[in-house]
């Protein structure tokens, strides 16, 4: 349940709790017991709890803390650091029924969430916590933790600087701050707050790494990796300083880097996070050196650590992919026609990750009436709001009049103002997976451009297998998942085809490398824009590039990648067969019909 829709129950139950608060408190205490994910419940149930307190005059039924050494507590939170979330949820669930004020079980079941994948959910726990106790420094940087999680930067940092406002020296609320302000584009700032906290801590190994990764990002691949060479100097099992060193173009892996980096991967007191981090770095320069088996079997290695975290089923998706499909039919779209925002400033770019969509964002961005942004997430902030966590969420948009959908594209302009700072007429949102957002695009900003970026999907396939994302992408870390991922994008984008003939400009990786002039004028046409020479000359475009394909963007287009993954086809039998028709049929789609 999302708060921005009252739950009558709970509308009933607060009306009881004014003149029977015994009664609304037990009916909440069972409704929390049986939806222990019901938060705004949580809160009835402590205004409840006051209105039985005033009633009773007992004084001490509502208490807000919990005393230093609080056992029930010190268990859950036991329980957590050796993982047994069963018994932590069940503490702390019993724990919050009787005290549901009680600031430090909050904070404790909202990590619990986390660890859950219960995203939303962790969110609005830590914020009903900070309502409860709004000096709580704690709990504000765990809520500026996951906004971070969430790559949402900008609320991050508005939550941080109330830390620092109270607490100047804050280091953890200032580390956290340097990474929100390079997500949030704010590269400048970010890299000065590193170098003011490297100049208190010149051996902290992760401040190095962080540090090199935006210089790599602002285009300063030298620095950044004199950075990264410093974090593993420091620390040279960092997994994640390995990582970050092989991404980039100047890293020249020597033999004792690769002992090193085997010898941290064997060692057992080595993290998880650091080995697959590891086994990724190792990966990329084996493959360099054109050791392609041993390639492979370091990569395979590391996803299959990355995938113990995960709770992913690709089975979801399909199902999704299905809904959408019998929901936007033609009729569907004929019915809101010219509904939505009328503003033609937005160009999303989507697909697939690793299919060319840096390299299409690059050259759009070298146009002098289109600015370049980054992976926007407003437009699944601008969903969420609307409602697409809940499981009838395409009920309510068949539901939603035409002055919803404008106004959903009025938010979505509004909450992307603050990432263009170009003030060129068009700007362009360049989030991969948008692509299961590609309906609603049309009926929120009908005017707004869909780009389909597409590589070949054995190519795109075998490229996200071998590159550990920061965030999200769990169906990566899978070579049958990729497929089945790849083959539901194909069928969801053929079927806005078959509905909105034109509506979508698809841009073949393959094409755009071998005929750049022929496909950049197809391009700006649908985009109705005049061609210009800059966009050939793409590389020569000065400004800050976060994806992977940083470094390839920043040079002339050439053949040599197109078809490196044939290096390790004997390996991604799996890849090929979840993909089924769908290779056989590229640059097309399959004939997909319901």
């Amino acid at each position: 349940m999302t708060e921005s829709r009252q739950d009558p129950r709970l509308v009933e139950l607060e009306l009881k709790a004014r003149s029977d608060a015994t009664t609304a408190v037990h009916e909440l205490r069972l409704l929390i017991a049986d939806e222990p994910l019901n938060i705004p419940a949580y809160r009835t149930l402590a205004k409840a709890l006051g209105q039985l307190e005033r009633d009773s005059a007992t004084g001490g039924q509502l208490r807000t803390t919990v005393q230093a050494f609080d056992h029930p507590l010190m268990r859950a939170s036991d329980a957590l650091a050796a993982g047994d979330l069963e018994t932590a949820e069940k503490i702390l669930r019993e724990r919050l029924i009787q005290r549901p004020t009680d600031v430090n079980a909050l904070i404790l079941m909202a990590r619990l969430l986390r660890d859950l994948a219960y995203y939303d959910a962790c969110e609005q726990l830590l914020r009903l916590a900070l309502e409860f106790q709004p000096q709580f420094n704690g709990g504000r940087l765990d809520l500026a933790s996951e906004l971070q999680r969430q790559n949402r930067p900008l609320e991050a940092i508005a939550e941080l600087d109330r830390i620092l406002e109270r607490e100047p020296a804050n280091r953890a609320a200032q580390s956290i701050k340097a990474q929100a302000l390079s997500r949030g584009a704010r590269y400048n700032e970010s890299i000065a707050l590193y170098e003011k906290l490297l100049q208190e801590a010149p051996r902290d190994a992760t401040l190095w790494s962080n540090y090199g990764h935006v210089l790599k990002t602002v285009g300063r691949s030298e620095e950044g990796r004199r950075a990264m060479r410093t974090a593993i100097e420091i620390a040279p099992a960092s997994g994640s300083a390995w990582w970050n060193l092989s991404n980039l173009k100047v890293a020249d892996f020597s033999d004792e880097d690769l002992r090193q980096m085997e010898a941290a991967v064997r060692d057992p007191d080595v993290s998880v996070e650091n080995r697959f981090h590891l086994h990724f770095a190792l990966g990329k320069a084996l493959e360099d050196a054109g050791e392609f088996e041993p390639a492979f079997r370091h990569y395979e290695a590391g996803n299959a650590l990355r995938r113990q975290s995960l709770d992913y089923d690709p089975a979801d998706v399909t199902t999704e992919v299905d809904e959408l499909c019998a929901m936007f039919d033609g009729q569907f779209f004929r019915e809101r026609e010219g509904w939505g925002d009328p503003s033609s400033e937005p160009v999303f770019v989507l697909g697939m990750p690793r299919a060319g969509s840096t390299l299409v964002e690059q050259i759009l961005a070298s146009h002098s009436a289109i600015e370049g942004t980054m992976e926007l997430l407003n437009l699944s902030a601008v969903a969420r709001d609307a409602g697409r966590a809940e499981r009838n969420f395409l009920e309510l948009l068949a539901s939603f009049p035409a002055e919803q959908f404008a106004a959903m594209g009025a938010q979505y302009l509004d909450e992307t103002k603050s990432f263009r700072i170009e003030g060129k007429p068009r700007f362009i949102d360049k989030m991969p997976n948008n692509w299961l957002m590609a309906p609603l695009i049309h009926l929120m900003l009908p005017n707004a451009k869909i780009i389909d970026a597409r590589r070949h999907p054995m190519a795109c396939g075998f490229s996200n297998f071998k590159q550990h994302f920061v965030f999200g992408q769990a169906f990566s870390y899978d070579l049958e998942w990729f497929g089945r991922y790849y083959g539901d994008y194909v069928r969801l984008m053929e079927h806005m085809d078959r509905m909105l003939p034109g509506r979508v400009h698809r841009v073949i990786h393959e094409e755009l490398v071998r005929e750049p002039e022929q496909e950049i004028r197809s391009l700006l046409d649908y985009l109705e824009l005049p061609f210009e020479e800059a966009c050939l000359r793409f590389h020569e475009t000065k400004r800050a590039v976060k994806t992977p394909s940083s470094e390839q963007v920043r040079r002339p287009m050439n053949l040599a990648g197109l078809d490196h993954w044939r290096n390790f086809e004997q390996w991604l039998g799996p890849l090929r067969r979840a993909l089924g028709d769908v290779v056989d049929s590229y640059p097309d789609a399959p004939l997909f019909r319901p």
